[in-house]
């Protein structure tokens, strides 16, 4: 369950040197504000970050940024990110739908999307992050030769995710496992919280790649 109220947390999010407020501004000369022309990677539904960290401090060479709709959620990846030293790491507090009011065409080398909202519910299917709808932003923004990761426990999600691929007549599936911690791509997986939480109770992870 997302933490929703952390008292102080947009006030703390608005004033943090991490957290870019006017994404607009950046369309198209994102490499402005990380001053370079190193790929840039995103992580959409980015949880209290430890996953976009890790990648982070392990490759300095590529530009990431953590997009999060959640003030509290935000929060704590905040203060893991204020200890420190990166230079190639910002978040937005930000809504994914509108990705096109901040990413231009092909400016994203890659996208990871992990253990996102099921929005479990059928009416809701167009707000999962592997919609056809939110495919179709994501054709836009990323590069031709970009890839997209998608990790997630919920079985139903990962179904509809594979069906939703299949259908698309832009998308192919490159990798795909039902239990990757059990598969040949286990080799170089960096967690997320829930990840290692689902991981401890024997939950197998379901994980795909795609691209165009």
């Amino acid at each position: 369950m997302r933490l929703r109220n952390v008292k102080g947390s947009k006030e703390f999010i608005e004033n943090s040197p991490f957290v870019i407020n006017d994404p607009e501004q950046y369309k198209g000369r994102w490499n402005e504000l990380f001053e370079n022309d190193n790929p840039i990677h995103i992580e959409i539904g980015m949880g209290k970050g430890q996953f976009i960290l890790a990648l982070a401090e392990k490759n300095p060479n590529i530009n990431y940024i953590g997009i999060e709709m959640y003030s509290s959620v935000l929060y704590r990846a905040l203060e893991k990110r204020q200890d420190t030293d990166l230079t190639n790491l910002y978040f937005l507090r930000f809504d994914a739908k509108e990705l096109l009011t901040i990413f231009d065409k092909g400016e994203i080398d890659r996208i990871y999307l992990n253990f996102s909202d099921p929005w479990p519910k059928d009416r809701h299917a167009k707000r999962r992050l592997t919609s056809a709808n939110f495919l179709q932003l994501y054709d836009v923004v990323l590069s031709r030769d970009g890839w997209i990761q998608f990790k997630t426990d919920n079985r139903p999600l990962f179904d509809f995710s594979v069906e939703t691929v299949n259908e698309s007549p832009l998308w192919h599936i490159d990798e795909c496992t039902y239990d990757l911690h059990n598969s040949e791509f286990v080799e170089g997986n960096i967690m997320t919280e829930y990840e290692s939480k689902f991981v401890s109770q024997g939950v197998p992870i379901c994980r795909f790649v795609i691209s165009r």
